[in-house]
């Protein structure tokens, strides 16, 4: 089954599969800063594309809502333009209406425009080191499972490798893992999301995942950049499992 891919910008993806047409964490303001409270989060680039262009979406994984590079003003805005908006329940309750909050492991099935459907089901995610989470505040990632189709697509959101993310290995056969990387270091000398060490070691724990690497550029908060990490892969023998894409230019993948 394909899966055509198309980086937006940041966290922000199209994902096309099996009829669906499905949305990673909105962000499409142009570059700008952004008081955080006791930090400031500044953003480089403007999205790839004009948000409208993007229409129909049939659901908008949301990883969190509270910080500015994975929801900003013009992705909050998006957020009525689509039918479904699938976020953590802390992130539901902030953002009312009819957005849908998951617990870890919950699954709902999200149907395409034909009828067509996937199954997108709620993972484990940290956005940091341990003891971070009174700061950061809830994440999620997802595994979106496409109707008919034994492989499944990863999307990490904001979090670190740790054991919560392993365990995605015993439940589900990732075949295209998105992964959100670039070492952010917006506090601190700790990353919040993954580097270069947290992707080889997924890569190794999921031997069957194509990677994409994703919200590793735009801000002024990542440390390590998408060639960075290819660099990284191609050192410990991985160049051939890790796809850079090219904001704006659709990719497609088989799973």
């Amino acid at each position: 089954m394909n899966v055509v891919l198309t980086l937006i910008g940041g966290p922000t993806a199209l994902i096309e599969v099996a009829g669906t047409r499905l949305l990673t964490d909105p962000t499409f303001d142009e570059p700008q800063a952004y008081d955080a409270g006791t930090i400031t989060l500044v953003k480089r680039t403007g999205p790839a594309t004009d948000p409208a262009s993007l229409l129909p979406i049939d659901a908008v994984l949301l990883s969190h809502d509270h910080h500015w590079d994975n929801l900003d003003r013009s992705g909050r805005a998006f957020l009525k333009q689509a039918p479904r908006v699938l976020t953590t329940p802390a992130g539901a309750s902030r953002l009312g209406g009819s957005v849908e909050g998951l617990t870890t492991w919950e699954s709902v099935v999200v149907h395409g425009p034909e009828k067509n459907e996937v199954r997108v089901t709620a993972t484990p995610a940290r956005h940091g080191p341990v003891g971070i989470e009174p700061i950061s505040g809830d994440v999620v990632g997802f595994v979106v499972t496409p109707e008919h189709s034994s492989g499944s697509i990863y999307v990490s959101g904001d979090t670190v490798w740790y054991e919560g993310v392993a365990a995605i290995k015993d439940k589900f056969d990732i075949r295209l893992a998105i992964l959100f990387t670039g070492a952010a270091q917006p506090r601190g000398s700790f990353h919040m999301t993954m580097g270069s060490n947290d992707a080889i070691e997924f890569a190794h724990a999921f031997p069957q995942a194509h990677i994409v690497a994703i919200h590793n550029e735009g801000w002024e908060h990542f440390v390590e950049s998408q060639s960075e990490l290819a660099r990284s892969f191609a050192t410990v023998g991985l160049a051939d499992r890790l796809t850079s894409l090219e904001r704006g230019v659709p990719a497609t993948f088989e799973i």
